[in-house]
């Protein structure tokens, strides 16, 4: 006797092996779990910044414990600090220098609005040379924050076309 749970149930058995999935899912599935950032620590936030590699916070959870220091080995680049005008132009020339598809995050109240310093030198928001996915609040934020923004970045290239990302990059 067929009961209507096995008629209707999960066939785990493939075809000859083949699993079939969208192009897209599957590039956007390896993207998201192997991000390797690029810390651009500027300013305090980068002390946060470190913690998150450590034990403690584990960032190697979400796959992005490949902390690059080269721009044309990494894909995501965490700016942590306060941006200046002297600096700006080193930023925006590793942004270049990154491989498409690229992502950026701004951590800390100054990467994003340029912080309690409204002065001449202070950069207010580094989306004003680069473009930013996601931004982290906070002076300095916590690691958890990070990883919280490191999480939302992940959900944000895993629902993102990726043929059109190489071309427009």
């Amino acid at each position: 006797m067929v009961t209507a749970n096995s008629e209707l149930g999960y066939n785990s058995k493939v075809e000859g092996g083949v699993i079939v999935s969208r192009a897209d899912a599957a590039i956007n599935w390896i993207r998201t779990n192997s991000m390797w950032p690029m810390p651009m620590g500027l300013a305090c936030c980068a002390i946060e910044l470190m913690a998150v590699g450590g034990a403690r916070f584990d960032i190697a959870r979400f796959g992005a414990e490949v902390m690059r220091f080269s721009p044309r080995q990494s894909d995501c680049m965490i700016v942590a600090g306060t941006v200046t005008y002297k600096m700006a132009p080193q930023v925006r020339r590793i942004y270049d220098q990154m491989a498409a598809p690229k992502w950026v995050i701004a951590m800390g109240a100054c990467a994003s609005s340029g912080g309690m310093y409204r002065s001449y030198a202070t950069l207010q928001g580094v989306d004003r040379i680069v473009p930013v996915d996601v931004y982290v609040s906070g002076c300095p934020p916590r690691p958890e924050a990070l990883l919280d923004a490191l999480m939302k970045l992940q959900t944000k290239v895993r629902s993102e076309p990726s043929a059109s990302r190489l071309l427009s990059a």
